[in-house]
């Protein structure tokens, strides 16, 4: 066996049932797999993958390495590994895996290193950090990278910047892009996942709650949707009119932070950038308040800024860290303030992951074949695979759609005709 950094591979009976039960809502992706195992598209190709290490992601796996590909694996994020699942992806596929549940800021960053070492001709990133790692130290890999697959919106925001400064040396697809991910990953997988991490680490009641979403995309829209299905009374902040103007026209209440701070039970951010909960944020926060993160890194709620105002911190729950402050207030800190979905849940539901991860297969696929005509970017998913996924996963669905007939086709496409 290749080397490993797993917790336990005693652990692996368990991963593999988790990884057969993700896969029965997993159709799209398991046509994928078929195709590959007979064409061998990644015949070849070395792949170094920084994704969450879930049942969902060893699906991936797994249909990447029957489509030839040669694969390291490590996590995306310190809290998001199912240690089981990383003990079946080394014992059961015999894929080098490196990723343990509450890994050390080092060892996150070994397994980067551990994972880049594999002199990857294709990277497949949730949030950058191989590409960025490869551009600040590892510039060595470079002639031999084909270019990247990028899952999620962080990253890629990271990507379009390194691009614009010209920094950016390879292709790099933004699975995120892709209507398939975003419209359904983002706003359903999300919004349910988030409330499900949030409920498990807390055991609170949403109903009745003023419900906080700091930020309005995809996965604001989602969560804000879940959370009043479920009772709250949901306060939506924004910077950008256009967003806001959506939540207000959805029925939300909209207000900024500072507002918001001052009556909110529940407060979960999901916008890709630092501090959207500040220490004046704190300052204003009644007793009890509970704050949590949804987006990909976990600096979106200012911890040295919290820390900074509490005269005791203490762990009253599994993923929850009360910060006592001087006058007696308590906020409670949902998962270390990273993914709490991920943290404290099991992350997306595997029946959405499908059109995702189905993505990053026909992504993988669409770069070895396309690479050496791509320029030093980041680029959309094509359209064409966008469609054929909603297509297979409606056909998995058993739902049947119109089509559209020649004289229709001709209308469409012809300007002479009018009222």
């Amino acid at each position: 066996m290749t080397a490993y950094d797993v917790k336990n591979t005693k652990l692996a009976e368990g991963g593999r049932y988790r990884i057969e039960w993700g896969e029965q809502e997993m159709p799209v992706l398991r046509l994928i797999r078929e195709r590959f195992a007979k064409e061998q598209p990644l015949k070849g190709i070395r792949v170094s993958a920084c994704l969450h290490v879930t049942a969902e992601t060893a699906n991936l796996m797994h249909t990447l390495q029957l489509g030839g590909a040669d694969i390291v694996l490590c996590a995306s994020n310190p809290l998001s590994t199912q240690d089981e699942v990383a003990a079946s992806l080394v014992t059961h596929y015999e894929i080098p895996t490196y990723a343990i549940k509450g890994e050390d800021t080092s060892t996150y960053y070994q397994h980067i290193q551990a994972a880049l070492d594999h002199k990857p001709h294709l990277t497949m990133d949730d949030g950058a950090d191989l590409v960025s790692t490869i551009h600040k130290q590892r510039t060595d890999l470079l002639d031999g990278i084909i270019g990247g697959t990028e899952e999620t919106t962080t990253g890629v925001i990271r990507l379009r910047a390194m691009a614009a400064d010209g920094a950016l040396k390879f292709p790099v697809l933004a699975v995120n892009d892709a209507q398939t991910k975003h419209f359904f990953d983002n706003r359903y997988g999300t919004g349910q996942s988030t409330l499900d991490g949030i409920v498990r680490a807390t055991n609170i009641l949403l109903a009745g709650k003023n419900f906080v979403v700091g930020g309005y995309g995809w996965c604001g829209r989602g969560l804000a949707s879940r959370a009043r299905g479920m009772g709250a009374s949901v306060i939506v902040t924004e910077v950008d009119p256009l967003p806001a103007l959506e939540a207000v026209m959805d029925g939300f209440r909209v207000m900024t932070m500072a507002e918001a701070a001052k009556v909110g039970d529940i407060f979960c951010t999901v916008t890709g950038d630092i501090n959207v909960l500040d220490k004046e944020d704190f300052e204003l926060m009644k007793d009890g308040a509970i704050v949590a993160n949804s987006g990909h890194f976990n600096v979106e709620i200012n911890i040295p800024a919290l820390e900074g105002l509490a005269k005791e911190r203490r762990k009253v729950r599994e993923y929850v860290e009360q910060f006592v402050l001087n006058d007696g207030r308590r906020i409670n800190l949902l998962g270390e303030g990273r993914l709490i979905n991920l943290a404290a849940a099991e992350g997306h539901p595997p029946s959405v992951m499908d059109m995702s991860f189905a993505n990053q297969a026909l992504g993988a696929e669409y770069m070895v074949l396309n690479a050496a005509k791509l320029e030093k970017r980041v680029y959309s998913i094509p359209a064409v695979i966008d469609r054929e996924i909603a297509r297979l996963k409606l056909a998995a669905m058993g739902v049947t759609i119109d089509t559209l007939s020649a004289e229709q086709v001709k209308y469409l496409n012809s300007w002479e005709e009018g009222t």
